[in-house]
């Protein structure tokens, strides 16, 4: 394994900005600048595993299933995952080639689609409030509901959307093929979206089921795996703050894993938001992890350089 090795988790606005269509040449263009970020990263010496989101991508993959149902059959959710992780890992191994020969560097970049084991009995599966897909009128989630099974919240104001479970993920199953590409020093983009999300019976079969796994812990257990010091959270803001959207909000520069978990209790990272990065921070940590940051895409290298973002410690 390289020297320096880091392990960087794309936000969804380094894919698809806010108010965006998500039209192929939008998404392209994002995942540009996301590259050269990163291109400027590896030219520092860094050998580098890259992991990110795919909301948006998945959830205008399942709103293409639900308007061509009638001619197509519609795909399970592992599989729309699983197409997501193709697409998004073509446009960022593509991206990174580009900004890697702008940057003089000769670095092979791979994508490895990738299962993330989760337990069956993972109590989310009891209790899915994860929001995917397109909303339905009141009349369609009833439909679907005693058609398709599916859980329907009503979200205020938009209509109802199905909800699923997000479990925990416990292991990467491609892990020994990622990390002998990152060891030969190849920049690897796996785990995309938090990975596809498999269960396994009792001989060791796989099965793909009908949830999500957040990208954040997924990243946690990369960084791990790979045997990084440094875990890089890209998101769209420039620091970690208290009292976050109000007049008496407090950026941090620097907070130790004891803090972090007393902000987490205090009720200061919600769950939607900076909650899971906040936690995903924490267990890198706790697993061997020297330095956990959580910066703006722009900031990237700055940040990890250690002048920008927010920084966690044991």
């Amino acid at each position: 394994m390289a020297e320096r090795t880091v392990v960087i988790a794309l936000g969804g606005n380094a894919i698809l900005q806010h108010r965006e269509t998500g039209t192929a040449e939008d998404q392209f263009e994002n995942v540009r600048k996301a590259s050269r970020r990163i291109a400027e990263i590896a030219a520092e010496g860094y050998t580098v595993a890259v992991t990110h989101g795919n909301g948006p991508q998945v959830g205008d993959i399942l709103l293409r299933n639900e308007l061509a149902k009638d001619t197509l059959p519609p795909m399970p959710l592992d599989v729309c995952g699983a197409e997501s992780q193709g697409m998004i890992g073509y446009m960022l191994q593509q991206s990174m080639q580009e900004a890697l020969r702008e940057a003089g560097l000769d670095r092979p970049v791979a994508t490895v689609l990738t299962q993330t084991l989760v337990d069956g009995d993972d109590p989310a599966f009891e209790s899915p409030e994860k929001p995917i897909g397109p909303f339905y009128t009141p009349m369609q989630a009833k439909r679907l509901e005693a058609e398709k099974g599916w859980r329907m919240v009503r979200i205020p104001g938009e209509g109802y959307r199905r909800v699923v479970p997000s479990p925990r993920p416990i292991a990467l199953v491609e892990e020994r093929a990622i990390v002998r590409l990152v060891s030969a020093g190849a920049i690897v983009i796996a785990a995309g979206g938090g990975g596809v999300p498999v269960v396994a019976d009792g001989g060791g079969a796989l099965r793909g089921v009908e949830a999500v796994v957040d990208k954040d812990y997924t990243a946690a257990i990369l960084a791990r795996l790979v045997g990084v010091e440094d875990l890089l959270i890209l998101t769209d803001v420039e620091r970690v703050a208290l009292n976050y959207g109000r007049p008496d909000r407090q950026e941090i520069s620097e907070m130790t894993v004891r803090e972090a978990r007393e902000h987490l209790a205090a009720g200061q990272f919600p769950p939607g938001t900076m909650g899971p990065k906040i936690e995903a921070a924490i267990e890198f940590l706790e697993t061997g992890g020297k330095r956990a940051i959580i910066a703006s895409l722009e900031e990237a290298s700055t940040a990890l350089a250690g002048r920008a973002g927010t920084r966690l410690r044991p």
